[in-house]
Parts: C-alpha cells; structure tokens; sequence
C-alpha cells in the first residue's frame, strides 16, 4: 500500500477519541502473520517438525510471538503452517483469517520465492508500486517474511548465503473476504493483499483509511484516467456511479473524510478533473473551508446555511430552517419541500471555490449534491 503523503490537513484524535480508543486491543496485520506462517513451516522443512509457536520481529524493531496451527513432525516437504489473524478490536474483514504457508525447496535459484496461492490476490494493473502478475504483497510484508525466513538456520537471509525455499501463501475463503475491500477495483484479483507497515492493526485507522484512498488515486492514474469521481459514502459512490457511467470504475474512490487529502493526491498525479459527490452535510463543511470533514471534528457552520439562504432571497421558513437544529439535513428538507434550490447550488459554488483553493487551481472541480438515498442529484456547481 501506497504511504500517505504528509498534509496539513492531517487529523490528529482529539482528547474525546482518544479516550475512546484507549481501552481498544490492537491487532496484527496481514503482513505479520504471513511472516510467523513463513518462518513456522521454513522450520518445519529444515527440522522435520512445525513448531507449537514462533517470534517474528517487527519493522519498529520489537518482536512478537504467535501460536501455529497444524504443528507437529513433518511425514516429508512440503512443511505447511498456519497462523490465524486477530485483527483485535479493528473491524478487518480478514479478522480470523488463516495465513497458511507451504514451504519447500527451490529446485534452482539463490533467492526466497514468494507466491500467491488461492485466497491470495494477483496483481493486474499497474499503479500499486508491483509488478503485475506479482502477488499482491506489499514491500514492507515482503522484507518482513524474508527476515523471518533468514532466522531459520540454513536458509537464505538478507545478505547471508543459505538454501532458498518456494512459499505460497494461501488463505481459506480469502476471495469472499476480498470481495468486501476495494482489491478488484484496484486489479488485485483472486484475494485479499498481505499488507502492513508497523506489522500492528491499530483499531479505526484512520491512517489505513487515508493511505487506501491515496493509493487508489496512484492506480486510476497509472492506467492514463485523467477524472476522478470522489464521494464520501456508500450512497452518495451509487449516485456518483449513475451520474458519470461511462467512466471505468477504478475512477470512482469512496474518500470518506479524506476529501481534501483526495484533491491533493489527485492534482500531484497529474489529474485534469475532479467531481466531488457528496450529501448535504459534507458540501456544507466543503463550503465552509473544512476539508476534513469528520463530524467529530468539525460542526456543520448553521451561520453559513442562514447566510447562503439570505444572500439567495429564500423565504424566512427556509432562512430560519438553517438555524432550527445543529445538523445541515433539516435545511436540505426544507429547501427540496418548498422548492428552494437555490441555496443549495450556492453550497455547491462555494464548496467548488474552497476545493479549487486547497489544490491551487490545479485541478478542473464540480461538486454535486446527492439526496439522502444516494437516487438522485439535487444541486451542482
């Protein structure tokens, strides 16, 4: 995965979530249990037996130890072992996955080969900084597993001569889970990726989230696509998806909060157009400057809403819904029940203005509104 790039407009938790996420187990990453898988089943070639448990080391430089399934003497190769995810309170669909590792000698060849077995995805497109037809391990799994293979006494190690090995990995049902991440819109096919860079889940990402945004960005521009279509939810995306359906889906990236974290990524990858999708909320946080948009972060201005309706000439039951409740939806409501649209275009303008600036006017950018459904667009700019 794709590192994000640092921007000023990186959340910190405020002192409410950091609370909140305190009492949170951590978890393991992909990338950690396909290392302890590794280095149990390298062990079990070289010994004859897969070991009960097995250390791997992290890349901040601590260690961590797993339990193996499937231990025990070996009846000949190939050694296979299994570690099984805990993603601790993290809502991960490979929670509970089955890194499995088949190890065995390599017929020919000094280096470690690493291989995607079934549940593992294949790499397809370019843009995600592999090879295609690679499997889908990041670089940092990638030196993590080889590290834990050049633990095990007499195999290959970074820069220490040794006996290579052939590791596929496999993970049962890995395809079902991949099916809930955005791998086949990127052109990772057939599974889940071996991912992670502290080798640590931490619970709500909010980092994962920003660098899955960034890196989907990275793959749309890889393939030539110079639009592309950024919206912050589920339904806002199905909207977004029936408004520009001529474009290929791997243009269409669900930001979440992240949208000017998206604009920015877009303009550095030499986009020409970007459309922002979006409910009423989150157009209202655009309008008013705030391009991260998290609720527990930012307030929707209901000042703004109250200007925008008077500068419009909306009547008073319109200007006066801005102020009646702390959320942007009671205007929107109002505005659509009296036919009052125009307020609502004006945040679109203004949200088009603010997200222009933030990228320096080098992007083409349209905002459109989207009703609470996600079935019809109400309002653009």
């Amino acid at each position: 995965m794709t590192e994000p790039e640092t921007h000023p407009y990186e959340p910190e938790l405020s002192a409410e979530v950091a609370a909140r996420r305190r009492g949170l187990r951590t978890g393991w990453t992909t990338g950690t249990c396909a290392s302890a898988a590794a280095k149990a089943a390298a062990i079990g070639l070289v010994t004859g037996r897969v070991p009960d448990d097995v250390e791997v080391g992290l890349p901040g430089g601590t260690r961590a130890r797993f339990p193996v399934l499937q231990s025990g003497p070996l009846s000949g190769p190939p050694a296979v072992a299994v570690v099984v995810k805990d993603a601790g309170d993290d809502p991960d669909c490979t929670d509970g996955a089955h890194m499995t590792a088949t190890v065995d000698w390599r017929a020919t060849g000094q280096e470690h080969e690493l291989v995607a077995g079934p549940g593992i995805g294949t790499i397809t497109k370019p843009g995600l900084g592999l090879p295609v037809g690679t499997p889908a391990i990041n670089p940092v799994p990638r030196r993590m597993i080889l590290a834990a293979l050049g633990e095990v006494p007499g195999l290959a190690g970074p820069g220490v001569p040794g006996r290579a090995v052939r590791v596929v990995f496999s993970v049962p049902g890995g395809a079902a889970m991949a099916a809930k991440t955005s791998n086949e819109r990127l052109g990772i096919l057939g599974g889940i990726s071996i991912l992670g860079t502290t080798g640590i889940v931490r619970p709500f990402s909010t980092a994962a989230y920003r660098a899955s945004v960034v890196q989907q960005v990275d793959v749309a521009a890889a393939q030539g696509e110079r639009h592309m279509v950024l919206s912050t939810g589920a339904r806002s995306e199905q909207a977004a998806m029936a408004v520009f359906a001529g474009l290929d889906p791997v243009c269409f990236v669900e930001v979440g909060d992240f949208t000017g974290i998206a604009l920015r990524r877009c303009a550095a990858a030499g986009m020409a157009r970007a459309s922002v999708v979006a409910m009423v909320g989150k157009i209202t946080k655009l309008a008013a400057g705030v391009m991260m948009t998290h609720w527990h972060r930012t307030a929707v201005d209901t000042e703004l809403l109250e200007a925008v309706a008077r500068e419009c000439g909306a009547p008073e039951l319109v200007v006066a819904a801005a102020t009646e409740t702390a959320t942007a939806r009671h205007f929107f409501e109002v505005c659509l029940a009296t036919g009052v649209l125009a307020p609502l275009e004006r945040l679109c303008q203004l949200a088009v203005a603010t997200c222009r600036t933030h990228v320096r006017n080098q992007l083409s950018i349209d905002v459109l509104m989207v009703d609470f459904e996600g079935s019809a667009v109400v309002a653009r700019a």
